[in-house]
């Protein structure tokens, strides 16, 4: 067990606000930045439909560095990781505000994605550590409350920020509030590591990691780097190759980054692979709509922005209906019936148009918000339902890995497939621009719909033991 002192009042009163400050930051950065996107295209001087680059950077880093944020934090202890997290973030930040080109902006991304990795998974070992098991759910239910504001605020703080100052305050904001985490990470947070020193997986981090960075370099070939498809080819063999081995000497080896074994649980074997396909569709949508409304529609960056606003509200709201609905059909048939609703929804936003009414375009928006987020909250509690103790880190280790790899490998097709139709603008039945994200959105929605046959290989039983599937980590 780790060692757990008792925590005097003041720290154990303030604690939770320094691991919320954390939170929103980073959940504020994951929102904000997709309205503004065409303006900063704008100001680079580069296309609008090719700066995914700007995403995928981010998400690719914090997905490579959250398998090793555990063993690093218990290697130099987690007020040291957890204070040079919210630094290097905010470091990384003010070089996102001074970058002068795209190439410059995506390495400024890289740096940021460095100290984002670290805050959420360092940010819920203090807690998980500094807190009796009787204490969790009301603690983590009050440190996840600000994650969700972000989503909320951050498209339409984006858009205003954009249209009535410049892009670059979008990561200037963040600097204030990195300082004020910075003195109270050094002032309330405890130094808390774990009791017996583990062997970190080295080599297995390595050819795990290279899979991810190969594979997710082979999309954006297709897209953004435009790179000739012989070379696409070898990248996603490359990867391919590197997971196999990977696979092939995890079986085999202590202390494993995430041991083989873990899929002999069919509910987390089913979570995992549900939750890479299924996000591949959805992790496309904050990207593609902002891009729509603005680049597509006309519309400008503050109005784009506040058109987002009722996609996060829904997807709050429908938070609260997914226990219920989860304890009185299973998770067979609602992660089922979602994920094919899903994909409908996604694929139906390839009908909208400049003739669509602006009241329909919201509610289309709000319905395909709340399904997504009772699709996350019903996925990510189904694949760590039925894991044992000694199971639970690793496999909710190796679930946000799956996570920001999907959304950021969803981001990398759709601008792929949105870079192909938009190259075939005036012939092969694409017309417009509009045309080709209409394209994009049907077959990103058909994508999403092929999961169902993933989930639907749950039994009826599968996961009814626990009663509370909201009391596990969401997104």
């Amino acid at each position: 067990m780790p060692n757990r002192a008792p925590l005097d009042a003041v720290t154990a009163r303030w604690l939770p606000w320094v691991v919320a400050i954390a939170f929103f930051m980073q959940s504020l950065d994951g929102t904000i930045l997709n309205t503004a996107l065409p303006a900063m295209a704008s100001d680079l001087a580069e296309n609008p439909l090719r700066m995914q680059g700007v995403i995928i950077a981010y998400m690719l880093t914090v997905a490579l560095l959250i398998p090793a944020s555990g063993w690093i934090a218990d290697r130099f202890g987690t007020k040291k990781i957890f204070f040079g997290a919210i630094l290097l973030f905010s470091f990384g930040s003010l070089l996102c505000a001074l970058s002068s080109s795209l190439s410059m902006l995506i390495g400024a991304r890289v740096v940021q994605g460095l100290g984002g990795a670290l805050m959420l998974p360092v940010g819920r070992l203090v807690v998980l550590r500094a807190y009796p098991r009787s204490e969790l759910v009301r603690i983590m239910g009050f440190i996840t409350i600000p994650g969700l504001l972000g989503p909320l605020i951050g498209p339409t703080m984006g858009g205003w920020m954009v249209e009535y100052m410049t892009w670059h305050w979008i990561f200037i904001i963040n600097l204030p509030v990195g300082v004020i985490g910075c003195y109270a990470v050094w002032k309330f947070i405890p130094d808390l590591r774990g009791s017996e020193r583990t062997r970190f997986d080295g080599l297995g981090f390595l050819l795990f990691g290279a899979a991810m960075v190969l594979i997710t370099i082979a999309m954006e070939g297709l897209g953004e780097l435009h790179l000739p498809h012989l070379r696409v080819m070898l990248l996603l063999f490359g990867g391919m190759a590197c997971l196999a081995a990977y696979w092939l000497r995890a079986g085999h080896v202590e202390n494993a980054l995430f041991p083989p074994s873990l899929f002999k649980t069919r509910t987390f074997a089913v979570g995992i692979l549900g939750n890479l396909f299924a996000r591949l569709g959805s992790g496309a949508l904050p990207f593609l709509v902002p891009l729509l409304l603005q680049v597509a529609l006309g519309y400008s960056p503050s109005q784009a922005g506040m058109s987002m606003l009722p996609l996060a509200a829904a997807a709050m709201v429908a938070k609260s209906v997914a226990r219920p609905l989860i304890e009185r059909f299973g998770y067979r048939i609602v992660l089922t019936a979602n994920t094919l609703a899903l994909g409908v929804m996604l694929a139906s936003m390839g009908l909208v148009s400049e003739q669509t009414p602006y009241w329909l375009l919201l509610a289309h928006l709000a319905v395909l918000g709340a399904i997504n987020s009772l699709q996350f909250t019903a996925m990510n509690t189904v694949t760590l339902i039925d894991l044992d103790d000694a199971s639970a880190s690793s496999g909710n280790s190796l679930l946000s890995v799956v996570a920001q790899l999907s959304l950021s490998l969803g981001v990398a097709c759709a601008g792929a497939l949105l870079g192909g139709f938009t190259a075939q603008v005036g012939n092969d039945g694409v017309e417009t621009v509009l045309g080709a994200f209409q394209l994009t959105f049907v077959t990103v929605g058909i994508m999403a719909m092929l999961a169902a046959t993933i989930f639907s290989q749950l039994s009826r039983e599968d996961g009814r033991r626990v009663k509370r599937p909201d009391e596990h980590i969401e997104h």
